[in-house]
């Protein structure tokens, strides 16, 4: 059977890697007739226009599927959400997928893994390291649309460490200086680290396998950049936010620590 979750990957002369596995929204047609939420539902909990801030000068692998068909940020027990709880309360499924259906899904994630990891090692033969931006965005608005954000708690960027280890802390400085010596459409850039998010199972992942040659940076943006409710876009931040990565790249592409 043809694989059900699709993602794209483009390669780059470049250790960097830009990922964006939430920004999918397509069902496989055999998933749809079994999906309960509608496209705003899904579209709510899903990193939209995250492609395009990872459109980067470097490898990028951006996956096409929803999350609500089969996360790859989360362990492979917790991709698909089957229970509620694992669906910010969300009931996903108009009755249980047929067990070749999760059997095909379970075996899609497996390929998908076992392909990043001959990514990343392909990476470390040919440059020694690696850095992954991983991208993602996050929902400040949970009660209404009007909601005011709390922007104590919700960081413009969240950027996720923890599971790096500590030799690649001069590359997560760098690129919080490269941030912060930014500005967001005329504004200072508030960017916290492991506030709201750690880094997920992909991070962990590939930090628990090939963490003595590479840094995986989780960056979540606060969903400043569109309505979060209604998935509006607002371009120029769009844009902006991608020229804000393009920038640290190339400072952090001037470091000379890499632990090489």
């Amino acid at each position: 059977m043809a694989s059900l979750l699709q993602y794209s990957i483009k390669f780059a002369e470049s250790p960097f890697w830009a990922v964006a596995v939430h920004d999918g929204h397509q069902l496989a047609p055999g998933i749809e007739k079994f999906m309960r939420l509608n496209d705003a539902q899904r579209l709510r909990e899903e990193d939209p226009y995250t492609a395009s801030i990872a459109e980067l000068p470097v490898n990028q692998l951006v996956v096409g599927s929803s999350r609500f068909q089969l996360d790859v940020n989360r362990k492979k027990e917790d991709a698909i959400y089957i229970q509620p709880e694992q669906a910010w309360g969300l009931s996903v499924w108009k009755e249980p997928l047929p067990s070749e259906v999760l059997t095909q899904l379970y075996d899609d994630y497996t390929r998908f893994y076992q392909e990043i990891d001959r990514y990343i090692e392909q990476t470390i033969e040919h440059y020694g390291f690696f850095i992954v931006f991983d991208v993602h965005t996050y929902n400040a608005r949970r009660k209404s649309e009007d909601e005011v954000v709390d922007v104590q708690a919700n960081p413009q960027i969240n950027l996720g460490t923890v599971y790096n280890q500590a030799e690649w802390r001069p590359v997560i400085d760098g690129f919080i200086e490269s941030v912060q010596r930014q500005q967001l459409l005329g504004d200072v850039i508030d960017i916290r680290e492991n506030i709201k998010f750690k880094g997920g199972h992909l991070a962990q992942h590939i930090l628990h396998k090939f963490g003595a040659h590479g840094c995986v940076l989780s960056i979540e943006f606060r969903k400043d950049f569109m309505n979060e409710w209604t998935g509006q876009p607002y371009q120029p931040a769009i844009l902006a936010y991608k020229q804000l990565l393009l920038h640290v790249l190339k400072d952090l592409q001037n470091l000379t620590i890499y632990g090489v």
